[in-house]
């Protein structure tokens, strides 16, 4: 067979969670790297703010902080266990990545410099404690730069700029998976013991968002196609600030250095919904908080957006109201030069798409979509798990984004992505590896490139009485109004019609350019019927749990209801249907409890 490439790990996607695996596994296992984009190019770079790891440079902290801050931002729908995992890997982790040579900012004697995120408290007090790790506003390009240098030092192969189709499964186990070369359009077949799937999220299914164009769900929607459920798919975060109509991300380690919120009165609104923490309450909190004031029509001019103020100015004087201080003790004040030296990427976001120096001026911000807590089902190992008893999938793998553990259930904690990608990418990298070592390859199927040929064939003959950018246009905006920060199930059942007429609509696109050679219109199709998969199991999953929980808000059904909802949902997509099926979440020492901050 041509093309044939034979690995004992193949992971798929090069963001953080993929260059994690991938070094770790390849300490042991023969290993490559299949990614879309050039692996620095991933959206793991935009990640801004920092890794929470209870490091206590700066005043006490504890992992078990952490690991309640955590199961209390997921609105006790996290699994305890994989959390408590998640916080405690995480302190060697930063570590590990120190040693790597990753560039933290620095403390005065030379620490690793760390600052408060929302819902990071310390318990005793249940004041912000200083627990995201970070190197200046750019912690994520760090990682991923690092993260690769220390690949190509293991001498990991790359297949840079491959999409991968499909994943292949015989028997039961894991065979490989196809890819399409984007500067050939010829098909390759990558057979290998284990796989690991770290593609990211699925955040362009949204009119407004933080997600770079490539995160399209590819992951999770080629092993939807293969059987294989998608848990929690109705929990996707809104970031609170995003840059006004962009949704380009203004990293929450603004508000850390003391920036406010203000509506159009100049009031502080989060005093009103978080009134212990404040601007600094979880994400979750501060985005409805918004959507509240507008519709008491307390917005910027009627337009949906409030103002980000980190002028020195008025964060000195409300340092002071809140009674803040350095770690030594002083009142907490900042100068410009200091603001623009910790958050240097956003200042200049500001001033090139806003016009805006946003130590002179505040920031015009509203909700964005940014993070998928949903995905694929995994065991804190990595290992992918198929029903409501967590049956292993053997061979089959998933980290970062894509995955599910749960660590982040219905309200990812800030910081906790990356510390989500390095703690479960070197655990599915080990696991994946340890397995290969003891099996044989799975035999390939008899035509394993069968699917991804139906499926190019599919977009290239289609009637063309449909555009595929019309439908992606109506898909985002669907979402973006009717499945958004809140929900109904009048908008919801509004939702899953418009959305099986546009799956519908889709099947009749043909794709105009018939080129092989980085034929980018054939792949944007294909990956606008990823999205498409994805919406139908978020807004049937959405539809069916009548409850509020985290980034889940109902407003017919207002209550967090722990009697009927408590619960992990498994959807698995069946033609133009979603099934069903649930699973108890984990839990160990934290009961649930009202969330309050």
């Amino acid at each position: 067979m041509e093309n044939l490439h034979q690995y004992d790990v193949i992971v798929v996607g090069g963001g953080g969670a993929g260059l994690m695996a991938a070094m770790y596994a390849s300490r042991t296992a023969k290993t490559a790297v299949i990614s879309k984009l050039y692996p620095v190019r991933s959206h793991t770079g935009a990640a801004q703010g920092g890794i929470g790891a209870a490091l206590g440079n700066l005043e006490e902290d504890r992992p078990e902080w952490h690991t309640f801050d955590t199961v209390k931002g997921s609105d006790y729908l996290g699994d305890q266990d994989a959390i408590e995992f998640m916080c405690n890997e995480a302190v060697q982790a930063v570590y590990d990545l120190e040693h790597m040579g990753l560039p933290f900012s620095r403390t005065a004697d030379g620490r690793i410099a760390q600052r408060p995120f929302g819902g990071h408290t310390n318990n005793v007090t249940g004041k912000p404690v200083r627990r995201s790790c970070y190197a200046a506003d750019r912690t994520g390009h760090m990682i991923l730069q690092t993260l690769y240098q220390q690949c190509i030092k293991n001498q990991i192969v790359f297949y840079d700029e491959f999409q991968v189709m499909d994943v292949l499964i015989r028997d039961g186990k894991v065979a490989g998976v196809v890819a399409v070369e984007l500067a050939t359009g010829e098909l390759h077949v990558f057979q290998a013991k284990a796989v690991i799937i770290a593609t990211g999220g699925h955040g362009r299914m949204w009119e407004i968002t933080s997600n770079a164009y490539a995160y399209t769900g590819d992951g999770a929607a080629v092993v939807a196609r293969r059987g294989i459920p998608l848990e929690d798919m109705e929990f996707f975060q809104f970031h609170p600030t995003g840059i006004y109509k962009l949704g380009i991300l203004i990293t929450e380690a603004v508000r850390g250095e003391g920036g406010i919120l203000f509506n159009a009165k100049g009031e502080r609104f989060m005093e009103k919904y978080a009134p212990r923490i404040k601007d600094l309450a979880s994400r979750d909190v501060v985005s409805r908080a918004m959507y509240l004031e507008t519709r008491a029509g307390n917005d910027v001019n009627g337009q949906r957006f409030f103002y980000l103020d980190v002028t020195p100015e008025t964060v000195n004087k409300y340092a002071e109201l809140d009674g803040r201080t350095r770690p030594d003790g002083t009142p907490y004040r900042v100068t410009a030069e200091e603001i623009r030296s910790k958050i240097p990427d956003i200042t200049d976001f500001c001033i090139t798409y806003l016009g805006i120096d946003p130590t002179k001026q505040p920031i015009p911000v509203q909700p964005t979509a940014h993070y998928a807590m949903g995905g694929i089902p995994t065991n804190k190992f990595g290992e992918v798990v198929i029903d409501s008893n967590n049956t292993v999938l053997p061979g089959l793998y998933a980290a970062g984004e894509v995955a599910c553990v749960s660590v982040h259930g219905a309200n990812r904690l800030g910081t906790n992505s990356l510390v989500d990608l390095i703690v479960f990418g070197k655990h599915s990298g080990l696991r994946a590896a340890e397995y290969a070592l003891g099996a044989d390859f799975t035999p390939l199927p008899d035509d394993p490139t069968a699917f991804v040929r139906e499926q190019i064939e599919r977009l290239r003959n289609g009637s063309g009485k449909e555009r595929a950018a019309q439908i992606g246009r109506e898909l985002r905006s669907t979402m973006f109004d009717l499945v958004g920060v809140f929900r109904t199930e009048e908008g919801l059942t509004q939702a899953m019609e418009k959305i099986q007429e546009l799956r519908a609509r889709f099947r009749e696109v043909r794709v105009a350019d018939s080129g092989k050679v980085f034929n980018m219109e054939l792949m944007q199709t294909w990956e606008l019927g990823n999205l498409l998969d994805l919406a139908l199991v978020t807004t049937r999953s959405a539809l069916e749990r009548r409850e509020s929980r985290g980034a889940h808000a109902r407003d017919d059904y207002p209550a967090r209801d722990d009697v009927n909802w408590l619960k992990h949902t498994l959807a698995w997509l069946e033609g133009d249907s979603v099934r069903l099926d649930y699973k108890p979440v984990v839990i160990t020492k934290y009961q649930p409890k009202e969330r309050t901050y």
